[in-house]
């Protein structure tokens, strides 16, 4: 794609980065037979070819966003499935990205998105709050039906039935390998995930100490950003990001680590493009060598020695974007389901998103709806007893839509290799 920025605009480096990536972008199209908001609006705009030519107008032009702009980028899920297929290599995480930052600093949104996007970004980042928010929600479910704006009826939806009482194992502190000592690892404990699902980490450390990993719970780690970054809050997501920068840098330094485990691949996306993130500040080195060793926990999983043992229970297997996508990690899960005895399944079209996102199903409830029932049909059609997914928002959009148990794949895994039996199964 030809691009005329001036000399002056590239001397910004995240414009220059910008157009590095349009440059790469040749017309072909590729990308709207995957785009999951293409294939249920039929709209160019909600392509990554069309945002692709939005976003490279409004940064050429040097103006502030426009309405038309915003519109269609909000729309954007980010689930990168258009990486995955684009032939020309096009890093379109990084110019949406960019141009979220933009939209956030020249563009006024209507007072309503204002007050949501700013109660979401002090909210769900924060696990105390956000189960405070949740309890508050789960009071005012009921009148639910009650309320205009959907925005707001999808937060009210989203309150579980019960809110899991909070985990001791999420505090600072080291839980010691269980026979020999094959690795050091620190888990990333998360924010959302400690308030919806304690039965992750908890299963996590059992399985990872299980198989002789001494596990790290550093002290001052929290957010990974993405929250704030898929906002284009970019002071707010640099703030989280780089405490847990700090936190995992201590803990290299002190007693070494060989991995970063991350068990929700929104979160693992994020930290493996912390190197980007913080490339102009005074961060970078940190960030660097945060980003090197940065893993999903099935990276891990699949480096240690995991014993055999049948389970005859049909798992449907929902791959999340920001795990097949955004990490380009497509079979671990499956093949270490497989090793553990379960009958793995995988529905019609799995690299189409379910309309999590994030807080996607919060902002864009309707786009998101469509795109969940979708999900949830092809994954019923394969008649499993559960779903195993590797990211709590997927987790809890798909359950909200299904009857069929929804568990994170590591609680499989656990129960498979001497753990209890997930709660969620009964």
């Amino acid at each position: 794609m030809q691009t005329f920025f001036t000399d002056e605009q590239l001397a910004d480096p995240g414009t220059a980065r910008a157009n590095e990536i349009l440059r790469a972008c040749v017309h072909c199209g590729f990308c709207t037979a995957t785009c999951p908001t293409y294939q249920v609006l039929g709209d160019e705009l909600d392509s990554p070819r069309g945002r692709i030519y939005l976003i490279k107008d409004m940064l050429e032009s040097g103006r502030p966003a426009d309405e038309r702009t915003v519109k269609h980028v909000d729309r954007c899920l980010s689930c990168l499935a258009c990486m995955t297929t684009c032939p020309s290599g096009v890093h379109y995480m990084h110019l949406v990205d960019h141009a979220r930052v933009h939209i956030e600093k020249t563009y006024k949104r209507p007072l309503m998105d204002r007050l949501l996007r700013w109660t979401l970004a002090r909210i769900l980042p924060y696990p105390t709050r956000f189960r405070a928010a949740l309890l508050a929600a789960k009071i005012g479910k009921p009148f639910r039906g009650m309320i205009p704006d959907p925005r707001l009826r999808a937060m009210l939806a989203m309150a579980p039935k019960q809110i899991p009482p909070v985990s001791r194992n999420d505090d600072p502190q080291v839980f010691p390998a269980k026979d020999k000592k094959v690795k050091r690892v620190a888990l990333m404990t998360g924010c959302a995930q400690r308030a919806l699902d304690t039965d992750i980490n908890d299963a996590t450390i059992r399985l990872l100490t299980r198989l002789g990993c001494e596990v790290v719970i550093a002290r001052g780690q929290g957010c990974c950003g993405a929250l704030t970054h898929h906002m284009g809050k970019e002071h707010e997501a640099h703030g989280t990001a780089g405490r847990n920068i700090d936190a995992w840098v201590r803990e290299m330094d002190e007693g070494g680590l060989d991995a970063i485990v991350i068990n929700t691949s929104g979160c693992g996306t994020t930290v493996k493009d912390y190197g980007h993130m913080f490339r102009l500040t005074d961060r970078a080195e940190a960030a660097n060598r945060v980003s090197a060793i940065a893993k999903d926990v099935s990276e891990v999983l699949m480096e240690l020695d995991m014993p055999a043992k049948a389970v005859p229970l049909r798992v449907a297997y929902h791959a999340a974007c920001s795990l097949q996508h955004g990490q380009q990690i497509k079979t671990h899960p499956k093949e270490l389901l497989k090793k553990a005895g379960f009958e793995v399944v995988e529905p019609a079209d799995p690299h189409l998103c379910c309309g999590s996102a994030g807080t996607y199903n919060l902002m864009q409830p309707e786009i998101s709806a469509q795109l969940k029932a979708r999900k949830v049909r092809t994954l019923e059609a394969k008649a499993p007893e559960v779903i195993a997914a590797g990211n709590i928002g997927c987790m809890i959009q798909i359950g909200s839509g299904t009857g069929v148990p929804v568990v994170h794949t590591v609680e499989l895994l656990d129960w498979a290799t001497g753990g209890p039996k997930p709660r969620k199964l009964g």
